[in-house]
């Protein structure tokens, strides 16, 4: 298979969305912390003549929205989000629906799934329960028994939707699956986590039903100690992955096989992690095992860094901070999950810059359609070209790769090599002196058509574009006599402040045209050369910017 196929059949395959919107109205898992949003500058609070940027500074529990939940949530002993490949997180799996078989409170069994669907050993398995009709972005469920004759979302959602049965994940790991994905609030019966305790009417709502269905207590049914050793111990010692409140386009794909793909942003301090997830099916025409034969001849370069509370952050922007704020052995039986309260602002690690973080008349990052984030590009290495706080040209560009109109591009200076994770770290020479675009660069970028860009060191600017150039006189006074020495022009002949001030941000995003920063990992593999890239980014409703995993596929 050569890459020009390759790019061909995933453009052509069919693509779907399983991850529910994720908001300020989004409820977290009960007792955690909602998304909480803080615009911390706007464009005119900023200095240098109110060129900045609209910047936000978050607050949230990762148990909120589309997420994976990681071994560690149960052990912590077990790998961290980011040690966890994408390759353990990807691959041949099912969408099952038995929303016809369960309703408040039930179990739901491995029988409900085998007679549904073909599951085979390995594979990722995602349960549509039905449970995502009470996501907070779907319409009103109507019952006139109901208070105001609606139900509850909130509580259905994640009080009373359906769990597995006590056999359930004995066999899920004697099949070997990789993954089990749902569309509610928990991969457990709301009633073996610590809502028991938290919400008792709602348990003995949930017990009657039980003792009504199949004659035995809950603690007969789901002895604790037995159930916490299984579930906080076996399985994520075996390696069983759980997702939680996917969504999306779930409901068409009843019942059928696909490639999928879980895609948490890489966190290494915390137990879960947001995620985007996809599935994705062959191209009209090409038959279902030959697709699969063929996603098994894929690599997925990894390009995004690993989350952490070391990653440093732009300028003066907030760095990630983690508070734990329960752990397993504090919960009744150890029926709960580490967990902890997040705070960061988006501008460190890899992440997407939104068309809202610098044009307030813009889309937001969960605004932006699915299908914008993928399809065919380049990735361009002009490290060979580039040095210290230099300039790099369209032509520098198309010297070492066909860029072809409606490409993605990923720019390749180098640095990568001294982000915090690198042996070679140079945070200064990072953040500070790395190189940046020509004053024409962006009007390439519309002339040809570039769908989005991204760039492997801290921005797209050139930084004595943005305010570093105040705050670092003498790295500018170099970088401007360097300019001198390559172009003939000092720093405000080459790029004058009403025009070329953040060019990157101002000029393009109003056009649509975004980039995604601080990219590395197996950046340092990616050759130049034609690919198909994708961004899996985090459907945030109100977000300027968010993390995402940045993925470059190649054959084999």
């Amino acid at each position: 298979m050569n890459r020009e196929e390759l790019i061909k059949t995933l453009v052509n395959a069919k693509w779907y969305d399983l991850t529910q919107a994720l908001s300020i109205f989004t409820p977290p898992w009960p007792g955690e912390m909602p998304l909480q949003v803080h615009f911390f500058k706007r464009l005119t609070g900023s200095w240098g003549g109110g060129q900045g940027a609209n910047g936000q500074l978050i607050e949230w529990s990762n148990n909120t929205g589309t997420h994976l939940v990681g071994p560690r949530a149960f052990h912590s002993g077990s790998r961290a989000i980011s040690d966890i490949p994408l390759t353990d997180l990807s691959g041949p799996g099912v969408v099952v629906d038995i929303s016809d078989a369960v309703s408040d409170y039930s179990l739901y069994t491995p029988e409900m799934i085998t007679e549904r669907v073909e599951v085979r050993e390995g594979d990722i398995l995602i349960i549509n329960t039905g449970y995502h009709k009470y996501g907070w972005d779907q319409p009103d469920v109507y019952n006139e028994q109901a208070q105001g004759g609606i139900e509850n979302k909130e509580f259905g959602y994640y009080l009373r939707h359906p769990g597995p049965s006590p056999e359930f994940f004995q066999w899920a790991l004697d099949m070997k699956l990789k993954l089990i994905g749902v569309d509610c609030g928990s991969a457990e019966h709301p009633m073996n986590t610590n809502l028991r305790t938290m919400h008792a009417r709602e348990f003995e709502k949930a017990e009657a039903k039980l003792l009504e269905t199949y004659g035995k207590s809950w603690d007969e049914m789901f002895p604790p100690e037995w159930y916490h050793e299984l579930s906080h111990i076996i399985m994520p010692k075996a390696g069983l992955l759980l997702a939680e409140s996917l969504g999306g386009q779930i409901d068409e794909l009843s019942n059928q096989r696909a490639w999928i793909t879980i895609q948490p942003i890489p966190f290494m301090e915390v137990e879960s992690a947001w995620a985007r997830v996809a599935a994705i099916q062959p191209p009209d025409g090409m038959d279902e095992s030959a697709f699969f034969e063929f996603m098994d001849s894929v690599e997925m370069l990894d390009m995004t860094l690993p989350f952490s509370v070391q990653t440093p952050q732009w300028a003066n922007y907030e760095p990630l901070s983690v508070k734990y704020t329960k752990r397993v052995g504090g919960q009744y039986f150890g029926l709960g999950r580490n967990n902890a309260h997040c705070r960061a602002s988006f501008h460190l690690a890899s992440h997407m810059d939104g068309e809202r973080h610098f044009h307030a008349g813009g889309r937001t990052i969960g605004e932006m359609p699915f299908e914008h984030w993928s399809g065919p590009g380049v990735v361009a290495d002009i490290s060979g070209l580039v040095s210290n706080s230099s300039v790099y040209t369209p032509e520098m560009i198309e010297s070492v790769v066909d860029v072809q109109d409606g490409d993605i591009l990923i720019v390749k200076t180098g640095w990568y090599q001294y982000g915090w994770n690198s042996p070679d770290s140079d945070e200064f020479r990072y953040m500070i002196k790395h190189p940046g675009p020509s004053p024409d660069f962006a009007a390439w970028c519309v002339r040809r058509q570039i769908k989005w860009l991204a760039i492997d060191c801290v921005a797209m600017e050139h930084p004595m574009n943005t305010i570093q150039r105040l705050w670092h006189p003498k790295t500018f006074e170099e970088a401007n006599q360097k300019l001198i020495d390559q172009f003939g022009k000092d720093w405000d002949e080459m790029y004058p402040l009403d025009k070329y001030y953040q060019d990157m941000h101002l000029n393009l995003f109003p056009k649509g045209i975004v980039h995604a920063e601080n990219l590395g990992m197996d950046i340092a593999r990616a050759e130049n050369g034609r690919y198909f890239i994708a961004a899996f980014i985090q459907k945030g409703m109100e977000l300027a910017s968010c993390w995402g995993r940045f993925v470059a596929f190649k054959e084999i």
